[in-house]
């Protein structure tokens, strides 16, 4: 609960100094007055997860009154460590805080500060302040203990089996400010935490530091080996968090994203921008979605008793994750190694053999639908699951069950789509090429997805390769690639290059048209990058056409053809392609960057 201090177990006067001065008296009953009074707020600061710019959980924050010398949390929590109230005046937030957690309804896991000392108190204290203790509501999975480690901790095995025993009752953990602090790398290696937070220090303009690069790689590499998630704290600029994506960190926190709040954003609004040149054409699909990865289990409901679970199990040793139905629709998942591992324990089958299954659930399984593509399944298994390679997912079709999915065959339809797509991509734009091209369509046609292809032409680009030399059309194709690419939706369109200047756009957006005539635009702000300044203020050049005879040539332009096939009367992809063949045809014999859309949904001779 940003807390820059923690207190030595031991704490004197003279183990104090460091501090500061002396505590004021009045500071004292200042602090008291606070915790007994409830005269505290919390506010919320979001951690995304980055390569999908989506919430994984929200940090608690902690400020004493506006009014008082004590608002600021150095203060604050400076003050309570000196007055021997840092025990009550973390108990107080610890409530606080997850109360408004689920008050608002925030998504994920909500991230607690709390301090060595705090963490060695008998009893628990932490579950009891959050009302866990005896509560069946209570979700420990959702809670994350950040163990600050701002001062030396003298008893580690003490600290790791104080953690242990919260990490029993469900609960995850984090180190805090990692690099700040006095022991981290040892507390690491022993804790074994869930999640490491790099100290903000080393994220500050991290873009221009070669050696802060270095430390955030092997803080990554160390994390991997030993399944801790790395958090970056304080990403602030555009800058920063450009270079978090290419170093691979997950997850990012700071300013960049969102201000602490005391009702933060339950979503992030928008995408972060992307200013590299190239960016767009990286985020290309693989053009396959995860429901053909789905897998049928065996299922059980929320009467199913742990008992009967169990022996589903043991009749399936191959099946990891159990989902729970209700109505056919996912409420929540048995984990094959937490089931096992309570069922085996002494007198576990007497005092939970009968017991319904809904009260050792994964309550918050990761749930895809089948459409989605199959590398941004592969995000939200890195970003939201410890990985392992047996975990499984659940994959629904509009909600409903369809079936499970294989964290080892997402990887392996990925290296293989990957290894595919490198194959037949375009080796100018490292757009897909006609096989992925005819595959995707011939996908969207068994599926029976209505979709909407739009055949890319460049007019005029032959005699303007011809005057300003194949390297300078190069640089046309690549920018025409890269604002095709920048109007698509990632998720739900496909961009490929057929060939020269020739692309092809598949749709699955609604609104299709739309983005077709920002491309248009988008081209016409660009074209004139691309001439020099005779030729662009006389609207074109000269050259020869196909006979040798001098010819002016408009400048440059786009023609698009786009077309609706009929699920019902197109079964492949050369119906398709022929469709749009002659749509592209028509556009071009319309002057200027033009749009036609043609009402034909099949070709000739089928319709």
């Amino acid at each position: 609960m940003n807390m820059p201090v923690t207190c030595p177990a031991d704490a004197t006067p003279a183990a104090l100094s460091g501090l500061g001065r002396p505590l004021h008296p009045d500071l004292g009953a200042e602090v008291r007055a606070i915790i007994e009074q409830g005269r505290l707020s919390i506010l919320f600061q979001p951690i995304v997860a980055v390569g999908e710019h989506t919430i994984h959980g929200y940090e608690a924050l902690t400020r004493g009154p506006s009014d008082s010398p004590l608002h600021a949390p150095v203060s604050l929590f400076n003050a309570a460590c000196q007055a021997g109230l840092l025990l009550e005046l973390e108990r107080q937030c610890w409530r606080l805080a997850y109360d408004n957690f689920i008050d608002l309804g925030l998504p994920g896991r909500l991230f607690l500060n709390t301090s060595s000392r705090s963490l060695l108190q008998p009893g628990q204290p932490l579950l009891h302040a959050l009302g866990g203790a005896g509560n069946p509501q209570f979700q420990p999975e959702r809670v994350v203990i950040e163990i600050t480690e701002q001062y030396p901790i003298d008893d580690f095995a003490a600290v790791v089996q104080a953690a242990s025993e919260y990490r029993i009752q469900g609960f995850q953990l984090a180190i805090d400010d990692l690099g700040a602090g006095y022991a981290g790398l040892r507390l690491w290696s022993e804790l074994r935490p869930d999640y490491v937070k790099i100290d903000s220090h080393f994220l500050q303009r991290v873009h221009e530091d070669a050696v802060k690069q270095e430390f955030v790689r092997s803080i990554r590499d160390i994390a991997l080996g030993t399944k801790s998630r790395v958090i970056a704290e304080g990403i602030e600029t555009h800058n920063e968090y450009q270079t978090l994506l290419q170093l691979g960190i997950g997850l990012g926190q700071g300013y960049f994203f969102s201000r602490p709040k005391s009702r933060p954003p339950l979503e992030l609004s928008a995408q972060p921008p992307d200013p590299e040149a190239n960016a767009s054409l990286r985020r290309q699909r693989l053009s396959e979605t995860i429901g053909a990865l789905a897998l049928t289990v065996p299922t059980v409901t929320p009467e199913t008793t742990v008992e009967e679970a169990v022996a589903l199990l043991q009749q399936y040793p191959e099946v990891h994750t159990v989902p729970v139905l209700v109505e056919n629709r996912p409420i929540g998942a048995l984990r094959r190694h937490r089931l096992m591992e309570l069922y085996l324990k002494q007198y576990s089958r007497e005092l939970y053999g009968r017991r319904p299954v809904t009260r050792f659930m994964d309550r918050h399984p990761l749930v895809v639908e089948y459409d989605l593509p199959v590398e941004r399944v592969s995000q939200k298994v890195t970003n939201q699951l410890n990985f392992e390679i047996e975990h499984q997912f659940i994959i629904t079709r509009n909600g409903n069950y369809l079936g499970i999915g294989l964290v080892r065959d997402l990887l392996k339809k990925i290296t293989d789509l990957q290894i595919r797509n490198a194959r037949y991509a375009n080796p100018l734009t490292l757009l897909p090429g006609n096989v992925p091209i005819y595959e995707h369509i011939d996908r969207l046609l068994e599926e029976r997805r209505r979709f909407t292809v739009c055949y890319c032409d460049l007019d005029h680009f032959k005699p303007y390769n011809d005057s300003y030399g194949y390297s300078r059309g190069d640089e046309v194709i690549q920018k025409l690639a890269q604002i095709l690419c920048a109007h698509i939706d990632d998720q739900r369109d496909f961009a490929g290059h057929i060939g020269g200047d020739d692309f092809i756009l598949v749709f699955t957006s609604d609104d299709w048209q739309e983005r077709c005539e920002h491309i248009l635009r988008h081209f016409e702000r660009e074209r004139g990058l691309f001439y020099n300044e005779t030729d662009l203020a006389q609207g074109g050049l000269w050259g020869n056409d196909r006979q040798g005879n001098s010819v002016f040539f408009a400048l440059l332009s786009l023609s698009i053809g786009a077309v609706i096939p009929d699920l019902d009367r197109c079964h492949s992809h050369h119906q398709v392609a022929t469709l749009a063949t002659e749509a592209k045809r028509q556009a071009k014999k319309i002057a200027g960057n033009s749009l036609f859309i043609d009402r034909r949904r099949a070709p000739a001779l089928l319709s």
